[in-house]
């Protein structure tokens, strides 16, 4: 399981852009390579295990390599116009490659609600001496990367490419965006740097040959990598990780386990087959469709049903029509190993949530109708069964807030909370301030994806209501008593001044106080400063410390992240306890 997040911990004094301003967090150096990113198509899955890191408080610099071929192509472009081997210029058009999927992979990152960017080459700024085609890095000019990594959740650079003293660029050798990365977490200070490929981790032998059975090495030393790493782990990237102390963690995508190359060598073993996990999906719509897209597409599952109300609907998912059921008794019989529950209606997916910890699944859902209702009794029926539920794309679409509030009150008792929940009436209330008509903010968010038909639910605050339960049974290990009062958002509403719907709960005297307020007088940037379909979190500890977060709060990809990210967790929780991680 991840760590918890490494939340914002600091005064109530924002900085003047409005932002909160950050304390110091965790970073880590990812790197993805060809044979991840084969093509734009991936770019969505490199996002997502950015996602992870980010939801656990982290702050990721991703180090890219071109797309699967791109290098080649461009090399063959480049000397078909008489571009010799080791030419000057060659280096500058051949980086390009890395650059248009370092923006690629941002853009992907910023669709889901990642506060991300992307540098050149030039911006990153590493400085390369020897030949033009094969370089080494001998210094980073600091600027740019550390400036992006203190204004950004994800910084997205490309490897391979170097500048060189005299200002052109450089590249480092074939595999050089290992060695990007390794350099990069030197830099920065860091012990560890993991490289995703398209295997889980360094082999004696080949895996493909199957004249022997191939067993994965835990540990390796550098000599052991040097000697079997191959085209896996660029040569000179063990050299510099040897010479800087920055252990090179090899592994899978989404694989806790892997391969640590560093000081000592463990002796290899088999590792375990992972065959696909069987998964149902409850609901097609904004986030069951999004949820269902990604896995189809994804060999590490196995789609075995899909509980809709009508199946015979044309849907804008392209799903085997088999698939498709009304009848949650032809899904169980499917024995999926997890259920990832996205229905619209609050009593039917309780129903559906009970019914698959009963079955022994274990259960992802992003109906906070549904959990709401009764979260700690979910949690019991879950911990009776020996499964698991989690709920975080329930609460703040991709921003972090369920993570964000367990680690407050694991720091501490909180004592109350005040939150943006609802992206469909924050991107309304922005329409309505820019003077739009209330029927052309709501088609307006019916047209982006964030509006359901009916979306009555968040007009009367119900949305937010049930968010705020949700809250609370995280903040305070209970739900307040009876309904949360509420405004609704009507053709009436004004939203001049800045007006925002503010979910909050205060505890006083062992009393919960819930409420959703439409008001312009909240009193903190971080709210006002909200664009479009953005949630933000504030949480107060007894002790006068504050945690926050923000991000995308509503639309088809941002909750699916988060419910994928749910997924991911759910994954490595049964191979943890299966012995497999």
């Amino acid at each position: 399981m991840p760590a918890p997040p490494a939340v914002v911990e600091k005064p109530e004094t924002p900085d003047p852009s409005g932002r909160p301003a950050a304390a110091a967090a965790e970073v880590v150096v990812l790197k993805f390579g060809s044979s991840i990113l084969r093509s734009p198509a991936e770019a969505p899955l490199v996002a997502s295990a950015v996602y992870g890191h980010v939801r656990a408080g982290r702050k990721v610099v991703a180090v890219v390599s071109a797309f699967g071929g791109a290098t080649d192509q461009m090399l063959g472009e480049a000397r078909a116009l008489g571009l010799a081997h080791s030419n000057d210029l060659l280096p500058g058009y051949v980086a390009l490659g890395e650059e248009k999927s370092a923006a690629l992979v941002a853009i992907a990152c910023d669709r889901i609600g990642l506060d991300a960017c992307a540098l050149s080459v030039r911006e990153l700024g590493i400085v390369a001496e020897g030949e033009p085609e094969h370089s080494r890095p001998c210094g980073l000019r600091p600027d740019h990367l550390k400036q992006a990594l203190d204004r950004h959740e994800v910084v997205v650079v490309p490897g391979f490419g170097a500048v060189r003293p005299d200002g052109r660029i450089a590249l480092l050798g074939r595999g050089g965006s290992d060695l990007t990365a390794v350099f990069l977490a030197a830099e920065l200070g860091l012990k560890k740097v993991r490289l995703v490929k398209d295997v889980d981790g360094l082999y004696d032998h080949d895996p493909n040959d199957r004249t022997a059975p191939a067993l994965r090495y835990r540990r390796a030393s550098w000599d052991v990598a040097r000697k079997l790493g191959g085209a896996l782990v660029q040569h000179d990237a063990i050299d510099l990780g040897e010479s800087r102390g920055v252990e090179i963690e090899v592994a899978a995508l989404d694989r806790a386990d892997g391969t640590v190359i560093g000081k000592k060598s463990a002796p290899p073993g088999p590792a375990p087959a992972l065959p696909p996990l069987k998964v149902a999906v409850a609901g097609c719509g904004v986030v069951g469709g999004g949820v269902l897209a990604r896995l189809l597409s994804d060999p590490r599952y196995d789609v075995v049903g899909v509980l809709v109300r009508d199946p015979k609907k044309v849907r804008d998912v392209a799903c085997p029509q088999s698939l498709f059921t009304a009848d949650p008794a032809v899904l169980w019989a499917k024995k999926p190993d997890i259920v990832l529950e996205a229905l619209s209606e609050g009593e039917a997916g309780h129903a559906v949530i009970r019914a698959a910890l009963e079955a022994g699944c274990d259960v992802a859902s992003a109906n906070k109708q549904a959990v709401s209702r009764d979260p700690g009794g979910l949690q019991d029926l879950a911990k009776a069964h020996g499964r698991r539920i989690f709920w975080s794309a329930s609460v703040g679409g991709g921003a972090p807030m369920i993570e964000t509030v367990r680690a407050a009150r694991a720091a501490g008792e909180v004592v109350g909370f005040e939150a943006v929940l609802n992206g469909t009436v924050n991107f309304m209330l922005e329409r309505l301030g820019d003077g739009a008509a209330f029927a052309e903010a709501l088609a307006d968010a019916r047209a982006a994806g964030f509006a359901e038909e009916d979306p009555s639910a968040d007009l009367e605050g119900l949305d937010a209501a049930a968010k705020v339960r949700l809250l609370c049974h995280e903040a305070f290990g209970r739900s307040p008593e009876g309904e949360v009062p509420r405004d609704h958002l009507s053709e009436a509403t004004s939203a001049d001044g800045g007006v925002r719907q503010i979910g909050a709960a205060h505890l006083k005297d062992g009393v919960i106080a819930p409420s959703v307020r439409l008001t312009g007088e909240h009193g903190d940037p971080l709210f006002s400063s909200l664009r479009g379909e953005g949630n933000a979190l504030k949480v107060y500890g007894a002790d006068g410390r504050v945690w926050r977060c923000r991000g995308r709060g509503a639309g088809r990809w941002s909750t699916t992240e988060s419910i994928m990210a749910d997924l991911a967790e759910i994954v490595r929780a049964r191979r943890a306890d299966a012995g497999l991680n």
